[in-house]
């Protein structure tokens, strides 16, 4: 195994707080440590969303003769950070993290630091990559209870777009620790069909049981993480030969819903999947390019517990399932079918999805594109604005009241109408629009400029950057496919392919690059999963290494003075890595405005759930 950065994996040391209200995964400080040069060590850690915002925190750094030598003059109760640039590293070191109560400290994190290790900043996770295939899209979930987070890998072969023939490889998952631990693989089989339109997982706490689960869509012949087989494993669903082509398509038979143990990959549930695929041209076509079309996401419908929504079709008629994982089984709570064509909220759906309280009742909604669906199932409303491959829901404009979308729209054909539209996320009234009668294929809303407070919005094909408001703000950025909080401000920086870089003054320069590793999904250009899932807030960027042999977890070593709670604890932000690897992936935002003058943050409103017994 090659070098890797030093992480906690023991348990937090204290108390959880009861006094929340949606149910959330505990975690621990996720400390991690990284040398930057032959003497110096970057130290990172969590802020807890059941911390106290002003929670001080101490450093100390083990001796030669055993004693602790504290490193911090004064608690710290600025960033979650700390930069030890004196330290002998020609010997094993030892940090241990204290937070401090009245005056009281109290060891909360402790970690070893290897002599040999290198001057690197990824934590290199080796991998069983199958013969042709390659690491796809990752999620992360908590699969043993211990607060610190496993890795899901979608290992990826051939793959064919909804519109295409083909014979696709088979889809496998697979789940690892961070410390290059195997755990599981979970083979969907030959009549799941591989392709970004196809292929939806999700990897969540659905029992709040505190370990997570992973459900997705299953068929005749899935091959759960024990061997067990689910339905007719001698079952061949697809297509093979039609009118002298090979097509691949699976257009008939049993399709199922699974829930699998986090652990050990075990199947637990299986039902029929909803919605049902049921005469295909309802959907729009006979081939199954309309009918084949499935997003995921998991939201907290009534406000505390965790469900998982798996839709189907968005072009034309659409239709959503949420189900509940009770008593180890699969429920179902409701189902959404727009039904026919002419539906207002038909062919409104994206090639992705976001989950956000936009009316803020305390319980979420799916925003499924130009349309979104209450908690309850029944539409909120529907914008009319249709189909497109980008959506950005958040705090976007701190000045006024609630949440803010972005969206871009195709409008290919004879269609005309709205290239971008920024939207009232509660009522869905238009703020702003702009590319009228432009086919829009790109498009990013984030606050990217460390002078300016707020989002500025562009798209692929704008010359131009605009704020909130509609004003143009300068050039806009070449890049439009990802975002990252990575320096030591509270603007967002621009994620790209296998490097980063910082938007100031109209200009962009590049500060980051992943030698070695690359990016996924073709043209999107998109990280393998980009989430904080260990030290302080600012964002870790996981990329595939170049042999495909390896995922790579890169984390900044930039110290910073700003605090903001671990995000992994914003329920917004949490449910948004939940679908990243949903479609055409997109970047996660926040449930409030973390920005350039942001207010301070507030204490989450959550109740975190660990496991009677961490196995």
């Amino acid at each position: 195994m090659k070098t890797k950065l030093v992480l906690l994996t023991v348990a937090l040391i204290g108390s959880l707080s009861v006094s929340g209200q949606r149910k959330m995964e505990f975690l621990d400080r996720g400390m991690v440590a990284v040398k930057t040069t032959d003497n110096a060590v970057f130290l990172s850690w969590r802020l807890l969303g059941t911390d106290d915002f002003d929670t001080a925190f101490s450093i100390y750094r083990k001796e030669r003769n055993g004693k602790q030598k504290k490193l911090n003059t004064s608690p710290l109760t600025k960033g979650t950070n700390f930069l030890d640039d004196h330290v002998d590293l020609n010997q094993d070191v030892t940090y241990i993290l204290d937070i401090v109560t009245r005056g009281k400290e109290k060891e909360v994190a402790k970690l070893t630091l290897p002599k040999d290790q290198k001057v690197q900043q990824y934590l290199d996770i080796p991998l069983r990559t199958p013969k042709g295939y390659m690491p796809g899209d990752v999620s992360v979930g908590d699969l043993d209870g211990d607060g610190t987070y496993e890795l899901i890998v979608h290992q990826t072969g051939v793959g064919h777009d909804n519109a295409h023939n083909g014979i696709t490889s088979e889809p496998i998952l697979q789940a690892y620790k961070l410390d290059g631990t195997f755990l599981w693989e979970i083979n969907l089989g030959k009549n799941i069909r591989e392709g970004a339109h196809y292929t939806q997982f999700m990897v969540y706490d659905l029992d709040s049981d505190g370990r997570a689960e992973l459900v997705c869509k299953t068929a005749d012949g899935t091959k759960d993480g024990l061997g067990n087989v689910i339905g007719d494993a001698q079952a061949d669903w697809r297509d093979t030969v039609l009118n002298s082509r090979t097509v691949g398509r699976i257009l008939k038979g049993p399709e199922y819903l699974t829930v699998f143990d986090g652990l050990t990959g075990k199947a637990l549930s299986t039902v029929d999947y909803l919605p049902q695929r049921g005469e295909l041209s309802s959907w729009g076509d006979t081939n199954g390019n309309r009918s084949d079309r499935f997003l995921a996401c998991v939201a907290y419908l009534d406000g505390v517990n965790p469900s998982v929504i798996m839709t189907r079709g968005y072009y034309e008629r659409t239709a959503l399932a949420a189900w509940d994982f009770k008593d180890k089984k699969l429920v179902n709570r409701w189902v959404f079918d727009s039904k026919v064509r002419k539906d207002p909220y038909s062919g409104q759906g994206y090639h992705n999805l976001t989950v956000a309280d936009v009316d803020q009742d305390g319980k979420d909604e799916i925003v499924f594109g130009s349309m979104v669906i209450d908690d309850n199932g029944r539409g909120l409303y529907s914008t009319g604005l249709g189909h497109g491959d980008a959506l950005h829901v958040g705090d976007l404009d701190p000045d006024r009241p609630g949440l803010e979308i972005f969206g871009i729209h195709e409008l290919k054909g004879e269609r005309k109408g709205t290239g971008v539209a920024l939207l009232d996320a509660k009522t869905g009234a238009i703020l702003f629009k702009s590319a009228i009668d432009q086919d829009i294929p790109r498009g990013v809303a984030a606050n990217i400029d460390p002078d300016h407070k707020g989002a500025y919005l562009w798209w692929l094909g704008s010359r131009d950057m605009y704020d909130t408001k509609g004003n143009r703000v300068g050039p806009a950025p070449r890049s439009t496919n990802f975002l990252i909080w990575w320096d030591a401000d509270l603007s967002r920086e621009l994620l790209n392919s296998n490097y980063i870089e910082k938007y100031k003054n109209g200009k962009t320069e590049r500060i980051f690059t992943a030698m070695g590793a690359s990016s996924i999904n073709g043209t999107k250009s998109t990280p393998n999963l980009s989430a904080d899932i260990f030290g302080d807030w600012r964002e870790e960027l996981i990329l595939r290494s170049d042999d495909n042999q390896y995922l790579r977890i890169y984390t900044t070593t930039i110290p910073t003075e700003k605090r903001v709670y671990t995000l992994m604890h914003d329920p917004q932000y949490r449910l948004s890595i939940a679908w990243q690897n949903v479609g055409y992936n997109q970047p996660p935002h926040t449930g409030y405005y973390l920005g350039v003058s942001m207010d301070r943050p507030v204490k989450p409103n959550i109740q975190l759930v660990k496991p009677a017994r961490t196995k």
